[in-house]
């Protein structure tokens, strides 16, 4: 990668990433809900508890190193896209590839797909794996494949937006099965859709207070 990203910066890029592709109605951000974004407790890897402050200055970092810029669509309240896609001509599948190793680190094949699911539908292994072999032959690569490690059949993928990925050859994990892993991707993403819920109350209530403070100019 041409720049080197903090782990806070991993989150929120990973985060309008998820964002844009799963509820595209409710996109670009502001900084309240792209915060919230951050602290969720499904699909992150690990959990944060971010300030708006931090989540503020990890902005103003990635608009300085340009892949975040302020939405043009106006509103009294910034909002935040990201522009990979722009900038380094990333497809929707790319993107929820990427996205999903930035939001929970180093993943397998089957991981991925399952994963990714909520942000864009892979018919097989295979179409990941493609995805994968791109993004890893672009110059410079944007992914990496890390060495098997112990009590692991598949390898993992892992982002290079940080650098290079620290790996612990002595951790051992077993894979789990596929059906564990499905089991398991649906109910992340039950957790998942209750937090948006949670999350669009909010962005609900403030639109709302947004209304009643203009009413109140006209009174």
């Amino acid at each position: 990668m041409e720049v080197t990203l903090n782990d806070v910066e991993v989150r929120v890029l990973g985060c309008l990433i998820e964002k844009e592709l799963s509820t595209p109605d409710y996109y670009p951000l502001s900084l309240n809900a792209l915060t919230n974004a951050c602290n969720q407790k499904s699909n992150r890897d690990p959990l944060l508890n971010l300030e708006e402050t931090d989540v503020a200055h990890a902005l103003d970092s990635l608009r300085f190193k340009q892949l975040v810029v302020i939405s043009s669509e106006g509103g009294r309240v910034p909002k935040y896209r990201h522009i990979l896609s722009e900038r380094m001509r990333l497809s929707p599948p790319e993107l929820a590839v990427l996205g999903e190793l930035l939001l929970r680190g180093p993943q397998t094949l089957g991981e991925l797909r399952g994963r990714t699911e909520r942000m864009h539908s892979f018919n097989d292994i295979a179409a990941v794996e493609s995805v994968l072999e791109e993004l890893m032959a672009r110059t410079p690569p944007l992914l990496t494949r890390l060495s098997r490690q112990p009590g692991r059949k598949e390898p993992r993928y892992a982002h290079l937006f940080a650098g290079e990925p620290v790996q612990n050859d002595e951790e051992h994990i077993s894979c789990p099965e596929a059906a564990r892993v499905t089991v398991m991707a649906g109910n992340e993403r039950m957790v998942w859709l209750e937090e948006q819920v949670t999350s669009l109350k909010a962005e609900v209530a403030e639109l709302r207070r947004m209304v009643e403070d203009l009413k109140a100019q006209f009174d």
